[in-house]
């Protein structure tokens, strides 16, 4: 599909973005082992979710969608962490890295045999990141070429394990959790950058034994989960774009609701802030241990900077988007210690200095790192998506500080996380 987008001075209006699709995934997953019926409020409706509730459905576990008072509801019926079934076929993760890396730690522990692939891009991303930790804890997993699926993992009892993570990845600090649910005494995982800690807080919530300290989590073996109900906050990733939109554009007022704002993602707000967004948080509350907000965004001159190490880790989905808003800021943006952009759904170190050199962007890369000079000024161009949603959406986002019409190659790649975008990005956009 081909979206053709023009340049838009004013970005006004209130947005509504789609369930965070992290903390999405992790309810799913955690709620199909649990006792009892869980409610989850604001589930994404991105196709990525829709793959873990598949997987979930393929292992046994019952589950609808209804809509409750203008709220979409989906009720998630559990029996346990020793109720899933052998699936009668393979489990199709999609596109979804977060459904094949996080639900294996559960898979591993199962008395039966279950084989996991996904789609073209999924099957080349690398999987033995979380093959040696549940090799470690005793399973049995078989990959291609030892690294890539599909996996066909033989489920066995599993022993605790005490790891420090060699490369910063919430979805492998998860899987291994996952595992520890399973395994007998107290898994420990260390990590010496923080990642997003939604995991942890999930399963704190539905009464996992696990104890949270700076960057070390223990969760002891053996512990059953208790369904409740659950509301997922805005994917603050998916509110970034429009974020972006409205900092860059002629003349903005835009107000973002219900936004998570988890400290370990909210890092966005933090670097945006310190160079020069005028981003007014406007509401607070605290619900299932997360985060939620109320954003106000309005058109600001940008410093520009650089964001490296820990940081990097923490805005690995929000790069892209914030090299488009580099690109215009007065310093320009420098981004270092982004290897892990090389192995998402595109290359994204590459697909984002070639799209920016199609629009007339200077763009200097290594393998780990961007730099982009800043006042430059986008001209109107194809940009291919590569089927990669965030590289679709940020270039949007470009596109609406070109010098005239653009179109995107791949737009429907937006909605493996963000189905809704392009209605929203019309909504509030105006020439």
């Amino acid at each position: 599909m081909i979206e053709r987008i023009s340049p838009a001075r004013t970005i006004r209006g209130l947005v509504n973005v789609p369930g965070d699709k992290s903390i999405s995934h992790r309810y799913a997953m955690l709620a199909g082992i649990a006792s009892g019926t869980t409610e989850i409020y604001n589930y994404s409706t991105g196709e990525d979710c829709q793959s873990t509730l598949s997987c979930m459905s393929g292992l046994g576990v019952r589950y609808e969608s209804s809509e409750r008072e203008g709220r979409r509801v989906l009720t998630i019926h559990g029996a346990g962490t020793r109720s899933l079934r052998a699936p009668s076929e393979i489990l199709d993760a999609g596109n979804s890295g977060s459904t094949i890396r996080m639900l294996s730690g559960i898979l591993a522990a199962q008395p039966f045999r279950t084989e996991i692939t996904g789609d073209s891009s999924l099957v080349k991303r690398p999987m033995g990141r979380i093959i040696k930790p549940l090799g470690l804890m005793g399973a049995r997993i078989k990959a291609r070429d030892e690294q890539f699926a599909p996996l066909v993992i033989d489920g066995s009892p599993l022993r605790a394990i005490d790891y420090h993570l060699p490369v910063p990845s919430a979805q492998v600090k998860s899987c291994i959790l996952l595992a520890g649910l399973y395994a007998e005494g107290e898994t420990v995982v260390h990590e010496a950058i923080a990642t997003r800690d939604h995991t942890e807080i999930a399963l704190r919530e539905l009464g996992a034994d696990i104890t949270i300290e700076p960057r070390t989590v223990r969760i002891r073996g053996g512990a059953e989960l208790s369904a409740k109900p659950l509301v997922v906050p805005g994917d603050i990733s998916s509110a970034a774009f429009f974020i972006v939109a409205a900092l860059m554009a002629g003349d903005a007022d835009l107000t973002i609701a219900n936004v998570g704002l988890n400290p370990t993602r909210a890092a966005l707000l933090d670097v945006l802030r310190s160079m020069g967004a005028a981003i007014k948080l406007v509401h607070i509350e605290q619900v299932n241990g997360e985060l939620i907000g109320t954003l106000q965004v309005k058109t600001s001159r940008i410093k520009g900077g650089v964001i490296e190490g820990g940081t990097t880790a923490a805005l690995i989905d929000e790069i892209p988007v914030l090299a488009i808003l580099g690109a215009t800021s007065k310093e320009g943006l420098t981004i270092r210690d982004a290897a892990e952009l090389r192995v998402k759904e595109t290359d994204r170190i590459a697909t984002i200095s070639e799209n920016l050199t199609r629009m007339g962007i200077t763009v200097r890369t290594t393998e780990d790192s961007i730099e982009i000079p800043g006042y430059q000024q986008f001209r109107a161009a194809p940009i291919a998506s590569g089927g990669d949603h965030r590289i679709a959406m940020a270039f949007s986002i470009a596109a609406l500080s070109a010098d005239g019409e653009c179109s995107v190659e791949g737009a429907e790649a937006a909605a493996v996380s963000f189905p809704e975008f392009y209605r929203l990005l019309r909504d509030i956009s105006r020439n």
